[in-house]
């Protein structure tokens, strides 16, 4: 595994996400103040875009039909369940890196 740059942090919206392609994965950044964190960018229920809908702290609401996770650890927010793969994220400098 190695990290990729994938943007500016000022790129991103504060609150809010966007969506990447990085080493042929939909990848959902989000930022929150000084937080940020990465995780797949479909949704798990029907492949919804997540960087697309609504943050909340740390919960993602997916556009689609509203199924919830957390940012921090892409598990199902009424479930707890693990649905979602999470990348490691570096800023540098003003750069966002994710490992992948």
């Amino acid at each position: 595994m190695a990290f990729v740059r994938v943007c500016q942090l000022e790129e991103l919206p504060d609150p809010g996400g966007r969506e990447f392609m990085v080493s042929g994965r939909v990848v959902a950044i989000f930022r929150h103040g000084s937080q940020v964190h990465a995780v797949d960018g479909m949704c798990a229920h029907q492949g919804g875009p997540l960087a697309a809908g609504m943050l909340d702290g740390n919960c993602i609401t997916c556009p689609w039909h509203g199924w919830q996770y957390d940012v921090r650890d892409g598990k199902n927010m009424l479930t707890g369940k693990q649905m979602l793969d999470c990348f490691a994220i570096d800023v540098r400098d003003g750069e966002v890196w994710i490992e992948v």
